[in-house]
């Protein structure tokens, strides 16, 4: 199996919604992103795939070796092996790689975050950062899209966050700042333990709302001179606010179930959204 190959089956066995806002890219720039959602995919799966934090610890020490390794020209794993062949053509810097580990490695370290502000250090690192790159790959000409890209990523990471509350709380985590949890009068132990309650809805409303404040912010920094380059970014966009509707419509069940949307209406997203331009 190919550099190239292994990549793409990583991302097409994720079942993410981020392989179909890749579908229609010129190959290049497909390969491109494919390489590095897999480098994400990677780093993300030693945290959760790993159950002693100290193999975890090695593993992402490892990553961090491999991504130096990468550009010194002589990578080891398929992944870092397909983005070598990307980095003459793309500016994708060394520090930000390293820094998605770094917000990998904070999982590691805590399972609750304080108040906002020291959320979005970890919303940075694992999705805005993200965003930064891909913004390089899919290409722009105005520097205002770098804003976009920040705010976009901010965006996914906020409504990954919402999505797998229940998920999360079964892995011990809990990404809903505590100071909110106070405020809306929600208990830890309603989530570790899957308490459902009016105070809770509320607040995953209140969660949903600053989701979409990111998305709109991100749609109006966007230049009318890249909308149609970063058009990965927009399919993306309208997958997952689509994804928020239907958990508010379900009334923010997402203690004990997971709100996803089918293949075939993803895909049915993506060519609309692809198509609007």
């Amino acid at each position: 199996m190919s550099p190239e190959e292994y990549c793409q089956q990583k991302a097409a066995q994720s079942g993410s919604s981020f392989y179909y806002s890749f579908l229609f890219l010129p190959p290049n720039r497909r390969r491109a992103i494919t390489a590095l959602y897999a480098f994400c995919r990677e780093v993300d799966d030693v945290v959760d795939e790993c159950h002693d934090p100290q193999i975890a610890t090695t593993k992402l020490v490892w990553w961090r070796q491999e991504v130096a390794r990468l550009y010194a020209g002589t990578p080891e794993h398929p992944v870092t092996r397909a983005l070598l062949l990307t980095l003459a053509e793309f500016n994708l810097p060394q520090e930000q790689l390293l820094e998605i580990i770094d917000g990998m490695e904070m999982d590691l370290r805590q399972s609750r975050y304080l108040d906002f502000k020291a959320l979005s250090l970890y919303c940075y690192r694992v999705a805005s950062i993200v965003g930064l790159l891909a913004a390089e790959i899919f290409g722009y000409e105005d520097r205002r899209t770098q804003k976009y890209a920040h705010d976009l990523g901010m965006a996914f990471q906020l409504t990954n966050i919402i999505r797998d509350v229940g998920e999360d709380a079964r892995m011990g985590r809990i990404y809903l700042p505590i100071d909110e949890l106070q405020r809306f009068g929600v208990p830890a132990a309603d989530i570790l333990n899957a308490r459902y309650s009016d105070n809770f809805r509320q607040l995953m409303e209140f969660q949903i709302e600053r989701a979409e404040q990111y998305y709109r912010q991100a749609m109006d920094e966007l230049p009318p001179a890249d909308r149609k380059a970063q058009r990965p970014g927009l399919v993306m966009a309208a997958i997952y606010r689509t994804l928020l509707d239907e958990i508010k419509r379900d009334g923010c069940q997402v203690l004990t179930q997971r709100t996803s949307l089918t293949p075939l209406r993803k895909l049915w997203i993506a060519w609309r959204t692809w198509m609007k331009g």
